[in-house]
């Protein structure tokens, strides 16, 4: 068997360009190249074959899921860490079907991917074919655009600008439709040809008349706070952005899918604003004279009510993607561009005065000193919030961690503090089950150093459990935690407080034995139950090398609080207490 070094030389030397014809799944994979792309998630059919008998031929770095699901949120996992385009590649009909979610998710939470489905020949294209599903009208809601190549001489410059559209302005998903006769088909290889779309000319660069009026309403403000979102991440602008709030001592506050922008444990960071943020989050944005908001989109989980959203605040909004800007909340001083050109030129500015918000500053962080997030231990049963402190603590909040949607989600956004870029990875806009553990297999691929943690519900583990066999073949070191608590929890929790506690379908009297599971992958698994037994299991899950399933029962009746119940603003949290 060849070392990792062996085998990315005899890929380079496999993928030289030769002055012959290609067939097209060649000039795919040679485009692929030419894109850097260093691995490739997927499942073949029988539409990709050709695709697949070059991947065998020119010894591509390709991760075989057990599920087209699996494949994509391994992608996606691999893009949120990397900022790269993960790349996935499936078979036509169900095959495609299957990635479809994966797409929804990445476009809602604006991450790089490329998505090649196999499709049937073009001369059988709409006649319901075996396997035929029309996946240009199935996703063109989803894709920031899609392709159906219909000549071989034009899929190497399809592939460059789907990889040009994926990455650049808002990051999305690209989908590549290719036909199998297409990838049958020969012609001759070129990269060369620029990349020339007039109707997509993303504008990168802000305004700087609008940025002066940032600095001038900074000036002038009394009550200014930043809102930091995943674009921060998406720019690589978070040391621009450390920098900006070192210089101005201006609060911060982050979105769900912000965390990591801001070091979590600074004093300036008064946590995650919005649903489940914290008490100092949401209340400097009620208070807020002026809102800074930097890449994030103003969704209705952060917002609240609308109408109660900061009420007495000037608005500046900087995003990438115009389509944003005033789509939500009304916004004073838009400006289009990319974080990181924005950050650059407000640290620019010269006329921030480092002292005129001390009043504002002590305010907000007695807030964070008198109401923290809390909860109650108990002295046997193991409390979810106490897991992940103890999580973090363990790695030192060293390790990547990813998480599907939920109470589990939520326990890990409040007590795991990120405080570098690009270590949280969920699923935030569409709320995906079944995302977090291949998600897992993803940024462990990106970042075989780090550690990476699956925090995972006993539901949503479920949904896509069939990825184990990956760790297996791989022997890669994620560390799967299942927060057992028997029940769809954040569905449990809203049918308690708002549905009579008629728990409909949400309890889960009987399920897995999750060691066994993971036993036969080959896969080492710690199961606790009692509290006193926590602390030997987590250093147990991480003195061991390789790939652990910890399973952790916690309390079923615990809820997520603080909470702004519906129809509320934030100011009316539920599940705040005083220290």
């Amino acid at each position: 068997m060849l070392h990792a070094s062996e085998q990315t030389d005899q890929k380079n030397k496999n993928l030289q360009d030769k002055s012959g014809p290609c067939s097209g799944a060649e000039i795919l994979l040679r485009s692929l190249a030419k894109e850097n792309v260093d691995v490739i998630f997927g499942y073949p059919g029988g539409a990709i074959l050709p695709t697949y008998d070059e991947i065998y031929k020119l010894g591509i770095n390709h991760i075989l899921a057990r599920h087209e699901q699996g494949a994509i949120h391994a992608a996606e996992g691999y893009a949120r860490v990397t900022g790269k385009p993960g790349v996935c590649i499936v078979t036509s009909g169900p095959g495609a079907t299957n990635v479809v979610t994966g797409i929804a998710d990445a476009m809602i939470d604006s991450l790089p991917l490329v998505v090649i489905t196999g499709q049937v020949g073009t001369k059988v294209i709409g006649t319901d074919a075996f396997q035929e599903a029309d996946m240009l009208g199935i996703t063109m809601p989803i894709t920031k655009h899609n392709y159906q190549v219909r000549s071989v001489e034009e899929l190497s410059q399809t592939v460059k600008e789907a990889f040009h559209i994926a990455q650049s302005g808002r990051p999305g998903p690209v989908l590549i439709d290719l036909p199998k006769d297409i990838s049958q088909q020969e012609a001759l290889f070129s990269y060369n040809k620029p990349v020339y779309l007039p109707g997509y000319q993303p504008n990168a660069r802000p305004n700087k008349q609008q940025i002066r009026k940032v600095l001038e309403s900074i000036q002038a403000a009394k009550k200014p706070v930043l809102l930091t979102g995943a674009g921060v991440l998406h720019a690589g602008a978070s040391d621009e952005l450390t920098a900006f709030v070192e210089k101005t001592n201006i609060p911060l506050v982050s979105t769900l899918l912000g965390l990591g922008s801001y070091p979590g444990n600074n004093q300036n960071h008064l946590g995650m604003a919005g649903m489940h943020g914290t008490y100092a989050a949401n209340m400097a944005l009620h208070e807020a004279d002026f809102l800074l908001n930097i890449g994030s989109r103003f969704d209705d989980r952060l917002t609240g009510v609308l109408e109660h959203f900061a009420p007495d605040a000037k608005i500046a909004h900087i995003d990438i993607d115009p389509a944003e800007i005033g789509k939500n909340i009304h916004v004073d001083i838009p400006v289009v561009g990319d974080a990181k050109a924005a950050l650059t030129l407000l640290l620019k500015g010269d006329n921030v005065s480092l002292s005129q918000h001390d009043d504002w500053r002590e305010q907000t962080q007695r807030w964070k000193k008198d109401y923290p997030l809390w909860y109650k231990l108990d002295k046997e049963t193991i409390k979810p919030q106490e897991l992940i402190e103890r999580l973090y603590e363990e790695t030192e909040g060293e390790a990547i961690v990813t998480t599907d949607v939920g109470q589990h989600q939520m326990w890990a956004a409040q007590f795991f503090s990120f405080n570098k870029p690009n270590r949280w990875v969920t699923s935030g806009g569409l709320g995906t089950m079944g995302f977090g553990f291949p998600a897992a297999i993803g940024a462990q691929i990106a970042e075989p150093e780090l550690p990476v943690i699956a925090i995972t519900g006993d539901a949503g583990f479920q949904m896509t459990l069939q990825e184990m066999s990956i760790l297996q073949e791989l022997q890669l070191p994620v560390k799967i935690v299942i927060v057992n608590n028997a029940s769809l929890g954040m569905v449990r929790q809203w049918q308690q407080l708002f549905h009579g506690e008629r728990y409909s379908h949400s309890l889960f009297p009987i399920q897995p034995n999750f060691t066994k599971l993971a036993e036969a992958y080959d896969i080492k698994a710690i199961k606790v139950e009692e509290r006193s037994k926590l602390g030997d299991a987590i250093k147990d899950t991480f003195n061991h090398q390789g790939p652990v399933l910890l399973e952790v029962c916690v309390a079923q009746e615990e809820n997520v609080y603080p909470m702004i119940c519906p129809g509320q603003g934030h100011h009316c949290m539920e599940g705040v207490e005083p220290l």
